[in-house]
């Protein structure tokens, strides 16, 4: 066919991510398409195109009868015995003749429809490239360039494609400008006749996951695992994570040296404020971790019900609870636990201190001074004390 159309299809594989074999294949019936145009019908009509070079031909299988004087005979699909011998004397009648076709030939309709043929095959595998390469891309977080707003919707370009910030996966009181670079999490993609259509969303847990493992190296490589989260989109995120390995911290880990590592994803947050915890094993220590900065005097947990008995210093109460009982309700996400907080008066007044075994209990000795800062999770420290009660 020639070095130009080679070159242009070269050029489409790289561009468009379309392989020159799907290409060739829609020339093939671009082709097949004109010569049903052109005759009416092409069941006998055959394309070969050579890969390499791109030269093609086109011909048309005929069987050969003995003469095409009969209603039963059609011209398109049979030859005479005299015209097949005029091709080659060797042929007889039943023998199958390939009869070159001239493209050239054709019309302008027919030329026409080939053409939107190669076109429609193109935008056919332009729109499967995007969706394969943006589905890859579900449940992770890629950077996008707010667009514009639509209503109360934003649209974000990922590079290839707009995406879509629906009302309900924005952060409440985030505001974009055009222009504005933000990390997303990519929801769900769907196939669509106009190309995928990508939903994407700022209030995801998973987010600030796949952040962290962005951020992160040993989370990235799996020595620190990211165990629960637990998120109220713009306000606070808790999250529990564990080491594989006994010479790395996990907390420290993630918060980085001064803070430098959660600092930068708090900062893409837009200040949203992230607790880092220490998962355990056992239930009662994980939700002494959880309610974290508050210090806790006892925990009793029930793993069958799921729930969980807390007592907390009296002073500690609401810190514990949390303002409008944030602190609980997402350490009770976070462990799935139902958790009931008491301060050490109700607890003594329900009884519980004896009922628990903790008629010595004295908040003067077993603890000293409070937790301070968002990334204090359990320690060794805390855990003597707690096997001391």
């Amino acid at each position: 066919m020639n070095k130009e159309l080679m070159e242009a299809l070269d050029m489409l594989e790289k561009e468009k991510n379309i392989s020159k074999e799907t290409l060739l294949e829609a020339i093939e019936n671009s082709l097949l398409t004109a010569c049903k145009n052109h005759f009416g019908k092409a069941d006998n009509v055959k394309v070969t195109i050579n890969p390499s070079t791109g030269d093609f031909s086109v011909y048309a299988e005929k069987e050969v009868v003995e003469k095409l004087d009969g209603e039963d005979n059609d011209p398109l699909l049979q030859i005479s015995l005299a015209e097949a011998k005029m091709i080659d004397p060797k042929y007889e009648v039943g023998d199958v003749v390939q009869i070159p076709i001239k493209s050239k030939e054709f019309g302008r309709i027919a030329t026409q429809n080939a053409k939107n043929v190669i076109l429609q095959k193109i935008r056919e595998e332009e729109r499967k490239v995007l969706y394969k390469e943006y589905f890859n891309m579900e449940k992770d977080v890629v950077t996008g360039i707010v667009q514009r707003y639509l209503g109360r919707n934003v649209s974000i370009n990922l590079g290839k494609v707009d995406a879509i910030l629906n009302e309900a996966e924005q952060v409440k009181g985030e505001v974009f400008k055009p222009t504005e670079r933000i990390k997303v999490y990519i929801l769900e993609v769907k196939d669509t006749p106009k190309g995928p259509r990508i939903s994407v969303s700022r209030t995801h847990p998973d987010l600030v996951k796949r952040l962290f493992e962005a951020e992160v190296a040993e989370v990235k490589d799996g020595i620190v695992q990211i165990r629960a989260i637990a998120r109220e989109a713009g306000s606070r995120t808790k999250i529990a994570v564990s080491s594989t390995d006994p010479n790395v911290d996990p907390v420290g880990a993630c918060v980085g040296l001064n803070g430098i590592r959660v600092n930068s994803i708090v900062e893409e947050l837009r200040g949203e404020k992230i607790d880092i915890i220490n998962w355990d094993d056992n239930p009662a220590y994980l939700i002494e971790n959880a309610l974290s900065p508050a210090k806790v005097i006892c925990v009793v947990a029930d793993e069958d019900e799921r729930e969980a008995q807390v007592i907390v210093p009296d002073y500690q109460l609401s810190l514990a609870i949390g303002k409008e009982g944030q602190n609980a309700r997402l350490a009770a996400r976070l462990t799935g636990y139902k958790i009931d907080i008491k301060s050490e008066t109700q607890a003594r007044e329900m009884g519980l201190f004896e009922e628990l075994g903790l008629e010595g209990y004295s908040d003067e000795v077993s603890y000293e001074g409070d937790h301070e800062g968002a990334y204090e999770g359990y320690s060794e420290t805390d855990e003597e004390e707690n096997q001391e009660q």
